[in-house]
């Protein structure tokens, strides 16, 4: 038998094939709906996975304002950002990101969960995030994914 015959083949990112995911984040809870979409973005849920290939989806969340949240996280949860000046922290609960700002709510969930590095970045720029239940990609003709299990 060949030694060759036991290599496991590993795809490039040119001869991967991205589809376009839609996921309605409607009375989800917010990790569980974050972890499966950073699979889905990262490529896990295919055969074909690589930790070094941007090999996943592009994956469309709409109903950003109807996420829910277990527990007082809601408003006992802190988010710490800081400006960069003297006395420029700024503190924020879930709940006053999302009366300004819905999407950016599953934003920061999704991008906390994926690789720290360059692809990472790269892969972010495949989640889209709407408040309502509108997107502008339907073009793309994606498909409609249920977490019924979450």
């Amino acid at each position: 038998m060949s030694i060759t015959s036991f290599k496991t083949p590993h795809l490039s990112h040119k001869e991967t094939e991205k589809e376009w995911v839609i996921v309605d984040a409607e009375a989800l809870v917010l990790g569980r709906l974050a972890s499966e979409v950073a699979k889905i973005i990262r490529g896990k849920n295919k055969p074909t996975y690589s930790p070094h290939v941007d090999g996943g989806d592009n994956v469309i969340v709409i109903n950003a304002e109807k996420v829910r949240l277990t527990g007082k996280k809601l408003n006992d949860r802190i988010y710490i950002s800081y400006t960069g000046y003297p006395g420029g922290q700024r503190f924020k609960t879930p709940s006053q990101v999302l009366a300004k700002y819905p999407a950016r709510l599953i934003e920061m969930a999704v991008k906390g969960m994926l690789p720290k590095n360059r692809l990472g970045r790269r892969l972010f720029t495949h989640l889209y995030v709407y408040a309502g239940s509108e997107h502008p990609h339907a073009a793309q003709s994606p498909k409609t994914i249920e977490f019924n299990n979450l």
